[in-house]
């Protein structure tokens, strides 16, 4: 072999030395374990219930038409649409078409017999006037509508219930309604009302506030109705049950030391909007439950907490 062919190999065995080098370099560094950042909660033992939230409308139960108890002419119109009125105040006065022609005539042969003086219309009720249909001069007949009055005492809250639902409630129990604006006020059963609408199955109940509001009629309201409780039940916050997606198996993170958390399976009670009843198995206000963090994790990962709730 001469020179020039031992340098050419000895070149090629140098840059087989510098590839492997390099190669070893890249070969990928092994994954450290990754802490999960979670967020924790612990059991509530006050009790859980189960409701449901159902439309209502606020309406007046009774409204009045105002009518003309007799054939004349309106003398007098002493009310407006919207007006609060009391009880026995004139609303109307009207005089007859005889009266208006002879009233004078007769009057002045023998004044005791005040043939002239008008007829009164009084409101029946303390209530809102909702319309008047009539201005001063015109004539109507007996029996004619001169305006309509809501009975202020039948101001209720209109529940429609469906029927399957009655059985959770009783005459005389009292319901939180939820204002638009989250005003919460409490409302009482008063009466069930005898007909079920034909299309819905729903029977209307009426149900009346508790204390003094100041509630416009047809604004609509959620009235929960309870359906189940447990006053000695324990429950976690909804965030912090995971199932599967047939939701046929129920799971929670609970923490084991101070960085583990390992899956527990579950039994569910009641549920509402915010907590999970938990049947089993017994948990304590010691066991600390992974609220965040928990989803689509491993049976068992390293944690890093973030924060207790």
């Amino acid at each position: 072999m001469n020179n020039s062919m031992k340098r050419t190999v000895l070149i090629l065995f140098f840059v087989g030395l510098l590839l492997n080098s390099c190669k070893d370099k890249e070969q990928p560094e092994i994954a450290l374990p990754v802490n999960v950042p979670v967020t924790l909660t612990t059991i509530d033992s006050s009790g859980i219930s189960s409701y449901t939230d159902l439309n209502a409308t606020a309406t007046y139960i009774i409204k009045t038409p105002i009518k003309a108890n007799t054939t004349g002419y309106l003398n007098s119109v002493n009310v407006a649409s919207n007006e609060f009125v009391h009880s026995g105040k004139v609303l109307f006065t009207l005089k007859t078409r005889e009266s208006k022609v002879l009233g004078n005539t007769v009057n002045k042969l023998d004044p005791a017999l005040n043939f002239g003086n008008a007829i009164r219309v009084l409101a029946p009720s303390n209530g809102y006037v909702n319309s008047v249909n009539v201005t001063v001069g015109n004539y109507v007949q007996d029996g004619d509508v001169l305006a309509t009055i809501s009975d202020s005492d039948s101001f209720a809250i209109v529940l429609s219930l469906p029927y399957e639902l009655k059985k959770y409630l009783k005459i005389g129990m009292e319901l939180e309604a939820v204002l638009p604006d989250d005003t919460v006020i409490k409302v009482r059963v008063q009466q069930f009302m005898p007909t079920v609408d034909v299309t819905s199955q729903t029977q209307n109940v009426v149900l009346k506030i508790i204390g003094k509001q100041d509630i416009p009629e047809n604004l609509i309201l959620k009235v929960r109705v309870p359906k189940e409780k447990n006053t000695n039940g324990i429950s976690l916050p909804k965030a912090a049950v995971l199932s599967n997606e047939t939701e046929t198996q129920f799971w929670i993170m609970k923490m084991i030391d101070a960085n583990t958390a390992v899956r527990i399976p579950i039994k569910k009670g009641i549920e509402t909007d915010e907590k999970v009843e938990i049947l089993s198995p017994v948990l304590t206000s010691k066991d600390r439950i992974l609220k965040s963090g928990n989803y689509g994790v491993a049976d068992t990962i390293k944690v890093k907490v973030l924060k207790n709730n």
